[in-house]
């Protein structure tokens, strides 16, 4: 029947699009909390349904606020509060705008002078297929751990020219708190790490982690081989979902984890002030 036939197709229609707005909207609540749980930060901080995460501004994600429950304060009071905390600890103020957050939130920080940075999109996909996932035949050894090895750390370092000496103290004690089960994934040529990736094993998802290719070794397929072993191992430990996060205008990721069947399903940014 038609929508337009009766008030009851019209009511019907209404009830399923609230239904479906209502399940996104728990499904995002959801991977909000595991990305938490899946990249700890180096301090954090509660504060009237914020979190207040650094790290010594290794990446946005690890040193920014984020909302994690219900707020009570107003902004005009809670903004100049974490810009306090934010100028100890010496680092720009970074906050994460995401579907979860207050709405007024980008308004307020952008009239106070915060700038946008580092849109980034939250892809998904569903796991109940993935045994037909082809991982294309090669000679490539694949290397795969139960947890992050220093081989594995120390390719990552490599992989991402990190010399910084406060990171290479505190980043790899970040992964040592990540307290769930983890899937570490590397190819080794050569006599070093060229490519890793890492999966984060929480309820019924697998998070994909950490997927960096050197230079010289691109175009050969191996950030693809990479995911789908992640995604193979995470379906093999109960996984049923899949989650990750990319840079929104890096086209090329896009594609590889299109090509991986990931779909996505909502984008987050991040408002930054020197203070």
């Amino acid at each position: 029947m038609s929508v337009t036939d009766s008030g009851q197709g019209v009511s019907h229609l209404s009830r399923d699009m609230d239904r479906n707005t209502e399940d996104m909207d728990t499904e995002v609540k959801k991977i909000e909390d595991l990305s938490l749980n899946a990249w700890p930060s180096w301090q954090m901080q509660v504060y009237d349904g914020w979190i207040l995460r650094y790290s010594s501004f290794y990446t946005h994600r690890t040193n920014c606020v984020e909302q994690i429950g219900e707020p009570h304060l107003p902004l005009s009071e809670k903004v100049p509060y974490c810009e306090a905390v934010y100028r100890r600890w010496k680092t720009p103020c970074v906050f994460k705008i995401s579907p979860v957050g207050s709405p007024d939130l980008d308004a307020f920080l952008a009239a106070r002078g915060y700038v946008e940075q580092h849109r980034t999109t939250v892809m998904t996909r569903c796991l109940d297929d993935t045994g037909s996932d082809p991982i294309e035949d090669s000679d490539v050894p694949l290397t795969i751990e139960n947890n992050v090895s220093h081989a594995w750390m120390e390719g990552l370092f490599s992989l991402k020219h990190m010399d910084d000496v406060v990171h290479r103290r505190i980043v790899p004690a970040m992964y040592d708190a990540i307290p769930k089960d983890e899937i570490a994934v590397s190819v080794r040529l050569d006599g070093r790490v060229v490519a890793t990736g890492l999966g984060i094993l929480d309820r019924d998802y697998i998070g994909v982690y950490a997927v960096h290719v050197d230079e010289a070794y691109r175009r050969r397929g191996f950030a693809t081989q990479i995911v789908r072993t992640v995604l193979r191992e995470g379906r093999r430990h109960g996984a049923g979902h899949a989650y990750l996060q990319v840079v929104s205008d890096n086209a090329t990721a896009r594609s590889v984890y299109e090509q991986c069947g990931f779909h996505e399903l909502f984008r987050y940014w991040f408002r930054v002030k020197n203070i």
